[in-house]
């Protein structure tokens, strides 16, 4: 049977690679090869990925069959004429290039007026097709295999199921998605890549009743797809850049078994100690009063290396323990499951600073402070872009980590290797620390040292 599903499998695969090959790599350049020896034992994905034929066109996304995630995003200010900003630039060239349905009804204009102090905000989504995993049995079955899950342990079991869903649904290539902003404002976003993602830098013609405002399509029941929250973030202010994975989650691996487990077969990941209460001091500590006598509270980015598939896991996580922010996560078009690891352990300096600069490019004139851990490339990463961009990032701080099997503390968390990190910065804008009670008073003199006005 194995062998007459393959031979019928054949054929497809081969219309897939001859057609879409170069999109399947491409189409997302954050996207690391999956190495052999992940290959050999993590299961095949490849059937996530359609058949697209070349002349198809774009189509609204059906409710009934289809699946849609709509990622909390952060708006900024349109800049005003003489704000020069060249990497957003570069996101509105390409956002320019991009194919749009220019034939349904009232869509808003995609053009940027300068200097009109209205928002602009990227929309990011990702599309499936409900419940369509062929290999989700066989996968689970894998996992419950190399995980060593008793077979008897149902709720496990059923826990990775869920979970992995996400990862082996089939994307939706070229599908729009209908929304409304705030019940003030409608917008077609898309249409997707190939590896089922799309993402939209649009401006926005009204002012938002709250800072805070709901971003969900149009006429579409709940179990359609996930809503997101827009937060409005003025021009000034604070900001606070962090990672997730063993910075405010608790991972405490980094061999592949290890990675597994915690993101499959854990019913609720832990917080790490004191960083729920850290940064819920930072939120209040950061805020400012505007000139209108509203407070001007700091945006939170959650960047992790973790691929977009695992959205809702990482949602529900932070929305339990941490302020409401934008999490920035992987666009992965590995087809194994191995790609979780690879996108985990591969690449990452490379990926943060990219996406870095992007929220320069939103909020240049905010005071950021950014945190991480030792356990990967914040390090690098926070201090390449406090070196590009001088004056942005007010203070670092990373977590130093210690007793994660296989991970070489002695080098991970070498004073040389800050040092390296860390080069030409001023030394009092970077810290290392095991305990968020030293952040905390950081904090504090930050908030001293710049004039905070609560």
């Amino acid at each position: 049977m194995d062998y007459l599903w393959s031979a019928l499998e054949q054929p497809r695969r081969l219309a897939v690679d001859l057609l879409h090959s170069h999109e399947i790599d491409n189409s997302s350049p954050w996207s690391p090869e999956v190495p052999e020896d992940l290959r050999e034992w993590l299961p095949d994905l490849f059937d996530r990925y359609p058949i697209v034929w070349p002349w198809e066109q774009a189509k609204p996304v059906d409710p009934a069959i289809h699946n849609v995630w709509i990622l909390d995003n952060t708006a900024f200010r349109t800049p005003a004429p003489g704000d020069h900003r060249p990497d957003l630039a570069k996101l509105r060239d390409h956002n320019a290039t991009k194919p749009r349905l220019v034939s349904e009804p009232g869509q808003t204009t995609q053009s940027v007026q300068q200097g009109t102090g209205k928002w602009e905000v990227e929309f990011v989504v990702a599309y499936f097709i409900k419940s369509s995993g062929k290999e989700i049995a066989s996968t689970t079955a894998a996992l419950v295999k190399q995980l060593n899950v008793d077979d008897s342990d149902e709720a496990t079991k059923k826990r990775i199921t869920a979970r992995l869903q996400p990862f082996v649904d089939h994307v939706l290539p070229k599908r729009t998605l209908r929304i409304t902003i705030d019940d003030k404002e409608e917008q077609t976003l898309g249409p997707s890549s190939y590896s089922g993602i799309s993402s939209d830098l649009i401006p926005l013609h009204f002012d938002p009743s709250e800072p805070q405002a709901q971003s969900n399509a149009l006429t579409l029941p709940p179990p359609f797809g996930l809503g997101s929250t827009t937060v409005f973030a003025e021009e000034e202010g604070w900001g606070v850049i962090s990672d997730i994975d063993d910075t405010i989650k608790v991972t405490q691996s980094s061999d592949p078994i290890g990675i597994l487990k915690n993101t499959f077969t854990v019913e609720t990941p832990d917080p790490i100690a004191g960083m729920p209460e850290l940064y819920a001091h930072i939120l209040p500590t950061l805020t400012t009063n505007t000139g209108s006598g509203s407070e001007n509270a700091p945006p939170f980015f959650y960047l992790s290396a973790s691929p977009y598939n695992l959205y809702p896991f990482l949602r529900h996580f932070l929305n339990a323990h941490y302020p409401q922010g934008t999490t920035i996560l992987r666009d992965a078009s590995w087809q194994n499951l191995g790609g979780l690891i690879a996108s985990l352990q591969k690449n990452t300096k490379e990926y943060k600073v990219d996406r870095i600069v992007k929220i320069h490019s939103w909020f240049p004139h905010r005071k950021f402070i950014a945190i991480g851990d030792s356990t990967q490339s914040d390090p690098e990463a926070y201090g390449e872009c406090a070196r590009r961009f001088p004056g942005w990032i007010k203070a670092i701080f990373i977590r130093k980590v210690e007793g994660i099997a296989l991970m070489d503390e002695k080098t991970k968390n070498a004073d040389s290797r800050f040092e390296k990190a860390f080069e030409k910065l001023d030394r009092s804008l970077w810290h290392v620390f095991t305990e968020p009670s030293e952040v905390t008073e950081r904090i504090d003199e930050l908030r001293k040292d710049e004039g905070v006005q609560k």
